[in-house]
């Protein structure tokens, strides 16, 4: 076994049949494969974005929103939207805490270009 020193490889000297074994060198030794158990990750906490129903937002525009910034396909983005006008709040959809609150500023931009007062928010799911 080659052993480096100071930048120099130098040749591990054998040992001697009598001599004592050092157990920390022979517990690194046995074993087969080395195996490393990896720490336990908590999943981040999740959040649910709600829209609020209003008397002045188009069902229209409600339904663009959840097609174009949740990813709703047509007939669920529908049903959602059923959802808010009959109950006053919908979840759109659920994401990491940076993302609600990135598409939550999304609705809100183009509620008010478009001169809408659609309102949304997260909660904990």
């Amino acid at each position: 076994m080659l052993l480096a020193v100071s930048g120099i490889y130098e040749q591990e000297a054998p040992q001697a049949a009598g001599a004592p074994r050092d157990p920390a060198r022979d517990a690194e030794r046995e074993g087969g494969l080395a195996t490393r158990t990896r720490p336990r990750v908590e999943r981040p906490q999740r959040y649910k974005v709600l829209l609020f129903n209003d008397d002045y937002t188009p069902m229209e525009f409600v339904v663009a929103i959840l097609e174009q910034v949740f990813g709703k396909g047509p007939s669920e983005a529908t049903a959602i939207m059923l959802k808010i006008h009959n109950s006053g709040l919908g979840v759109a959809g659920v994401y990491v805490l940076e993302l609600a609150e990135t598409k939550v500023a999304t609705v809100h931009r183009m509620a008010e270009e478009r001169g809408y007062p659609l309102r949304a928010g997260t909660e904990k799911e």
